[in-house]
């Protein structure tokens, strides 16, 4: 019996030995957040309201930045391919034009000519594929698409040209004619109201004349915009590369003062907070100088109460950051919906950032309050001196 109760014995000592002392560190972790209630939650008030804002912040630029990217493709296209001197592109630049953008946008041919109506009226006349505008050229404001055969949609002062009456016309080009039924109109405040448009196959089967102009609507920040703008000057030496640079420069002003103002937003609100946390911090290792000295009295390291010290402000900063972003992602879907009458989708990706920068934010301000630590003399404060 007494060799039982010794084998016991010795296997609780044995485990207790070779566990890690992760459960009293807790312990010390709990009850210096409990001891100081008051500290401890002005300080995680101000890591909730910094991870909240960040949070809100983040969530409102990348969801306004994906909503204004989407809204400036509805202007048309941002890249413009040319073949030169007026020349037509090659047959395969449509499928080059696509495998460079590899699903990162619109693209639509165009073909253009100038024909001639039955009293002689010139008229220009483009042949484009109706499916890759529409989705190309939102924008346009047109009356009925064009869905079979010979069908065309009529620019609204190319009307009066071609068919006063809006009855079927002939159009003419190096002798060869095509009988046209106007499908609708459209109507842009530019170019295309002069002009007749017919399906590609039609005007290539009329006219013998392969597309001269690739239009691409790229999406993407500036930067890869730009890159797929190199690349397609690299794929087609044969073309003129063209950026829009009303779309593109326009973009690009509207995302950086977004993003400039989001950002400058939070780091006010983050900085604020981190001086409120260096405060607390800083009263923590006045309040708790008997602690540490005692502490040090029996043997802990300086190393050992630093990492416990940067420890409660690591636990700390998680903590706000937590508690914060499911706040900020409130305050984001509200903001959304009151300023900009749209929902905000949460990002759940900002989690991780939010994570880490509240963590770093409270360990930048207890470098301080550690520098401060390392000088707790134990004869000293042990004396009551």
């Amino acid at each position: 019996m007494s060799t039982r109760v010794s084998r016991s014995a010795q296997e609780v000592a044995a485990s207790r030995a070779q566990s890690p002392h992760t459960s009293m560190f807790l312990r010390m972790l709990v009850r210096a957040a409990i001891l100081r209630r008051g500290r401890a939650l002005s300080a995680l008030f101000a890591m909730v309201v910094a991870a909240a804002v960040a949070t809100a912040m983040l969530n409102l630029y990348i969801d306004v930045q994906a909503k204004l990217r989407r809204e400036f493709r509805n202007y048309g296209a941002n890249i413009v391919l040319v073949g030169k001197d007026g020349a037509s592109l090659p047959a395969k630049a449509l499928a080059q034009v696509e495998s460079v953008l590899a699903g990162r946008g619109v693209v639509a041919p165009f073909a253009l000519v100038v024909a001639r109506t039955s009293d002689g009226q010139p008229v220009v006349v483009a042949g484009t594929d109706f499916g890759r505008v529409r989705q190309l050229d939102h924008w346009w404001s047109v009356s009925n698409w064009p869905s079979g055969p010979l069908q065309a949609l009529v620019g609204v002062r190319a009307l009066s040209v071609v068919s006063p009456k809006s009855q079927p016309f002939d159009l003419s080009f190096q002798g060869h004619t095509i009988h046209l039924t106007s499908a609708g109109t459209v109507r842009t405040g530019a170019a295309e109201d002069s002009r007749v448009y017919l399906s590609l196959a039609d005007f290539v089967a009329w006219t013998a004349v392969q597309p001269s102009t690739i239009e691409v609507a790229a999406t993407g920040s500036p930067e890869e915009i730009a890159t797929i703008l190199h690349q397609l000057e690299s794929a087609i030496p044969t073309a003129d590369v063209r950026p829009v640079r009303q779309i593109m420069e326009g973009e690009a002003r509207v995302l950086g003062k977004t993003r400039a103002t989001l950002l400058a937003a939070a780091a006010l609100i983050i900085l604020t907070a981190a001086l409120c946390v260096l405060s607390t911090l800083m009263g923590w290792v006045f309040d708790r100088r008997r602690d540490f000295a005692i502490l040090k009295a029996l043997g802990a390291s300086d190393r050992m109460l630093n990492g416990f010290f940067a420890a409660e402000a690591a636990a700390l900063g998680a903590t706000g950051a937590v508690i914060g972003f499911v706040a900020g992602i409130g305050i984001a879907a509200w903001i959304g919906r009151v300023n900009f009458h749209a929902s905000v989708a949460p990002r759940f990706s900002v989690l991780p950032l939010v994570l880490a920068g509240s963590i770093v934010v409270t360990l930048l301000s207890a470098i301080l309050p550690i520098s401060l630590l390392r000088r707790v003399q134990p004869a000293v404060i042990l004396r009551g001196e």
